[in-house]
């Protein structure tokens, strides 16, 4: 699959200005994580999601290994929040050498990055999240199903961590995934069924 990234970054930033909505990742990330979470956001692009969790109070920071979309996104956003990096350079070390947390509460590749990278830098990902998630951390990865890098890639690639399919989804919006489902979004974490957060967080039992 080639790629004109002059154009796709153009693209980008033409939407952003126009105000198009581009925040549906990061209200799916919010509603997942505590509050002032630290978020990787692979493959950021021109970083309206990483933008979007700034402003809901969260720690994102974004990777890309394409200078192109990264200039779109210092011009836009705070340059500070993102880095050239692509997947294959990822682990503990690098993350630490480009004054990056080492730790995170969710990890997102999103727009169909699993279907631009090789199998093994995805599997590479897979055991990252495993060493880097907190204890309650997700990897979230919504791409085209069944292409490269769709649902069973991932669950055959994620065998030898700890991470489990907690949900998969057929849109960002929680409906219900198909065998036939052109689209997945899927969540995957160190145990099925997390614990919830810290009280009230929306929660207010009555008594019995």
């Amino acid at each position: 699959m080639g790629t004109n990234y002059d154009a796709y970054a153009a693209k980008m930033r033409a939407l952003t200005l126009d105000g198009t909505d581009l925040e549906v990742v990061a209200r799916f990330t919010d509603m997942l994580c505590h509050r002032e979470s630290q978020v990787l956001d692979i493959g950021c692009g021109v970083g309206n999601t990483v933008n979007a969790l700034r402003r809901m109070g969260h720690h994102a920071y974004g990777i890309d290994p394409t200078p192109q979309v990264l200039e779109v996104a210092a011009e836009l956003f705070d340059g500070t929040w993102f880095r050239q990096l692509s997947a294959n350079q990822l682990e503990s070390a690098s993350l630490r050498s480009n004054g990056l947390p080492e730790q995170y509460d969710a990890i997102l590749l999103a727009g169909n990055v699993p279907a631009f990278i090789p199998r093994e830098q995805l599997r590479g990902i897979f055991s990252l999240a495993d060493q880097v998630l907190s204890s309650s951390g997700v990897l979230i990865i919504g791409t085209t199903s069944h292409t490269k890098g769709g649902s069973a890639d991932q669950d055959e690639l994620r065998q030898g961590t700890s991470l489990q399919l907690m949900q998969r989804f057929s849109d960002w919006h929680l409906s219900p995934y198909q065998s036939d489902s052109p689209w997945s979004v899927s969540v995957y974490a160190h145990i099925k069924q997390r614990s919830g957060f810290p009280s009230p967080d929306g929660i207010f039992v009555l008594p019995s």
